[in-house]
């Protein structure tokens, strides 16, 4: 029985314009293709969920309390205002707990809304792959994110580009608000409506704004903080998100939505994720930028609620707050404790040649854990596949007298960089190898994959070939906003 397991969602109290109750489609033919048994553990879900849970997981049965809720919002999509979109083919099924709070379970891929416009309602096995095995690997590496819990495929076929096949993805998190739901009712006019979310949001999710005199204003501040942590944390490990629109950002600062997400394998400042950007607006180097740009249209959406120059403050303190973030990420990869002056130049020269060079970003700072200035250079870099120059070794003496300057034993820092420092992230050519065996009905290397993933730092031989250079064919492959 699943009527222990699923609680109706806070959400479902405020409903209509807010959410929609929608019945899931049916999927022929659900087999369980991947399940998280540490986070349904952590949900205090029994070991037997993936047989009790089937049903409902893959939308073929309805939760206990309820119909599934699709929920209303808009965005600024590629910087146009885009009016309604809303969950086209997303259904909250409920909550469960975690930790001693509560989390909300979506499914994606569960079949047309009122908001799907002209889609199907559906999610391919691609895709699904993709977001199932990024949510965990971005919660490995310690980085805000909705988690996935289940992986269900079908029979099913859909088509994209081509045809493929259907999934249904369930992914959690603390809430599944986006900058969006806020941005739709304030074009709309519906005031009244935003006062009454800015209100929920502010009990259900950020509690400490309660007291406030203005809350609409302390909860942009804190969304806007947790924003800033959320972009310097995706830069230090070369995360590109690829669709940062204003309807993929979440209120409370996770990382939402994987689509055509990639980590960079060689540096390229500008490297662009998804091949349906073409004039590269969500770069690699501009995620902050555009961080920004879409909390300008959050701000925006509560001018009814906080005074535009209260909020053009927070705005104008964002790009310290996200330097201030960002640099302290890179003291912690660079094993810096104490803060000095130069450390901001230190670290811009050091893009610099990575990009220059296409070091490997990943292989490039793992290298740097083990860096003895005693030691050959070339000997040091090999893995990651670069020979350094005169400008590199340049660096690399600065960098040696700057950790000079450092009270702390060089195995402690090197211990702590390795830490700070991830041996393997999920690379595209990864994710591929573990979509094609999928597809043919493999799901050993998608489990393999997993495995590794969920322990990135740690020094494992068994997974020494995920952890290696990119083989040259991974450059051939492209991402785009299909799924």
């Amino acid at each position: 029985m699943t009527h222990d397991l699923l609680q109706a969602p806070a959400l479902a109290r405020l409903g209509a314009p807010f959410v929609v109750p929608v019945a899931a489609t049916p999927l022929p033919d659900a087999r369980l293709l991947a399940g998280n048994d540490a986070l349904a553990g952590a949900l205090g879900w029994p070991a037997s969920w993936q047989e009790t849970m089937l049903g409902v997981l893959s939308g073929n049965a309805e939760p206990s309390w309820g119909a599934p809720l699709a929920s209303r919002y808009g965005g600024h999509q590629f910087g146009v205002w885009a009016g309604q979109l809303g969950d086209g083919r997303a259904l909250l099924i409920g909550e469960a707990g975690l930790g001693g709070a509560r989390v909300e379970l979506q499914l994606k891929g569960s079949g047309k809304t009122p908001f799907s416009r002209m889609g199907d309602g559906r999610a391919v096995l691609r895709s699904s792959v993709r977001e199932y095995l990024g949510c965990e690997a971005m919660h490995a590496l310690g980085i805000p994110t909705t988690r996935a819990l289940s992986l269900v495929v079908s029979s099913e076929p859909v088509w994209r580009e081509r045809e493929e096949r259907a999934a249904v993805l369930c992914r959690s998190a603390d809430t599944f608000l986006r900058f969006g739901h806020f941005e739709l009712l304030y074009h709309k006019g519906e005031h009244a409506a935003l006062t009454t979310l800015v209100d929920y949001a502010v009990e259900q999710h950020f509690p400490a704004c309660q007291g406030a005199p203005l809350p609409a204003l302390a909860l942009f501040a804190e969304a806007a903080r947790r924003s800033a942590e959320l972009a310097a944390r995706w830069q230090s490990v070369g995360f590109c998100h690829g669709v940062l629109n204003t309807d993929n950002m979440s209120l409370t600062g996770r990382t939402l939505d994987y689509g055509p997400f990639g980590f960079l394998d060689a540096t390229r400042l500008n490297h662009v994720c998804n091949h349906s950007d073409s004039s590269g607006r969500y770069a690699y180097a501009r995620q902050s930028d555009i961080v920004l740009w879409n909390l300008y249209c959050f701000a925006s959406s509560l001018l009814p609620l906080a005074s535009e120059e209260a909020l053009r403050e927070v705005l104008l303190a964002w790009p310290a707050l996200y330097e201030t973030a960002f640099l302290a990420r890179m003291r912690e990869k660079l094993g810096l404790v104490a803060a000095q002056d130069g450390d901001d130049a230190l670290v811009g020269d050091l893009f610099v040649w990575m990009d220059r060079l296409g070091a490997d970003f990943t292989l490039t700072f793992r290298a740097l854990c083990g860096y003895d200035a005693s030691l050959d250079a070339a000997a040091q870099f090999e893995a990651a596949g670069f020979v350094p120059d005169a400008g590199v070794r340049a660096w690399l003496s600065r960098y040696a007298q700057r950790l000079a300057g450092e009270a702390r034993p060089a195995e402690e820092r090197r211990a702590a960089m390795r830490r700070a420092n991830p041996r393997l992230v999920l690379r595209n050519h990864l994710a591929e190898q573990a979509i094609r065996a999928a597809e043919a009905g493999d799901a050993s290397v998608l489990e393999r994959l997993a495995r590794a993933l969920s322990r990135p730092f740690d020094d494992d031989a068994e997974f020494d070939d995920l952890a290696a250079l990119p083989p040259a064919w991974a450059a051939s492959l492209q991402l785009s906003c299909s799924s």
